[in-house]
């Protein structure tokens, strides 16, 4: 018995009560039928025995009766307590399962259903992994409940940016995953820039006061015969890069080193130049 409830709650929809009560009324209708046919095979019986007390046709309509009085009311009344037992089962599966997928602390996926999802990716998508920079810091100097405000703060954010078919998940401790449909490559690096700029610019509230932070973000597209493994570790190489390269970047696995350092050199010079002319304003307001 305890087999095929379990066997219902994964088969039926019994989340919802209006279930319940369907399958009180298909099983008492099976039960009606059932009885009606024991009851008919009796009657035959006692008739071919000259052992039934009553015309054929009177047994015969008292035997409906008694089918639907008897077999409908008593089956339909155990249907709904078994159906009962079906929902709370049923219920207590699904928020198992919602929680076995869930990031406690963010409210976002976590790793193992994230995976699921990249491995169902199509073409015209990104991985994403994002880590908070200096994240150790916050935790060592405020607290950890200052590192958990910064963990569902920033999550929130992700929320916001990555909406629709995007994805996103808490890999574990301060680093994200977020899978970018839509646009091509330069867009969705675009995008991956956006909500860095967006983070680094806002304060976030924690105990006694507040603190900013930044991210850094590798990107691996998805597509074509690449696994998992090979996208998950292109992404992962590209953010280790973005953080050895000072962190507050975004990286994509295309990158080549000599094309950072000539990225990096440029933006040097252009920091300088903007220095020089703030300097220049200085001295003619002087």
């Amino acid at each position: 018995m305890k087999q095929w409830i379990s066997l219902q709650a994964e088969l039926g929809n019994f989340q919802q009560r209006r279930a319940i009560f369907i399958f009180a009324l298909k099983m008492s209708f099976v039960a009606v039928i059932m009885s009606l046919a024991i009851i008919l095979v009796l009657i035959f019986v006692m008739q071919w025995l000259d052992l039934l007390p009553l015309p054929i046709f009177e047994a015969m309509r008292f035997g409906v009766l008694l089918a639907w009085i008897i077999g409908g009311t008593v089956s339909g009344a155990l249907a709904v307590l078994v159906g009962f037992s079906i929902h709370r089962l049923a219920v207590s599966r699904a928020e198992f399962e919602r929680l076995s997928r869930t990031d406690t602390l963010s409210g976002l996926l976590n790793r193992r259903a994230f995976t699921e999802v990249l491995n169902t990716a199509k073409d015209g998508a990104s991985l994403v992994i994002f880590d908070l920079d200096r994240f150790k810091t916050i935790n060592d100097r405020f607290g950890h409940a200052s590192g958990d405000a910064v963990i569902v703060a920033v999550s929130r954010l992700f929320s916001d940016a990555f909406t629709g078919e995007n994805v996103i998940a808490r890999l574990g401790g301060e680093e994200f995953g977020v899978i970018i449909h839509g646009g091509d490559t330069a867009e969705r690096i675009a995008r991956v820039e956006e909500i860095k700029e967006q983070i680094a610019e806002q304060s976030i509230a924690i105990e006694g006061g507040s603190v900013k932070i930044t991210i850094s973000a590798g990107i691996a597209d998805i597509g074509g015969d690449r696994k998992t493994e090979a996208v998950y570790a292109a992404a992962d190489k590209a953010l280790y890069l973005a953080k050895t390269l000072g962190r507050n970047r975004v990286m994509h696995e295309r990158e080549r080193l000599s094309q950072v350092w000539n990225r990096c050199a440029s933006e040097q010079e252009q920091e300088a130049t903007t220095d020089v002319r703030e300097l220049q304003r200085y001295v003619q307001q002087m």
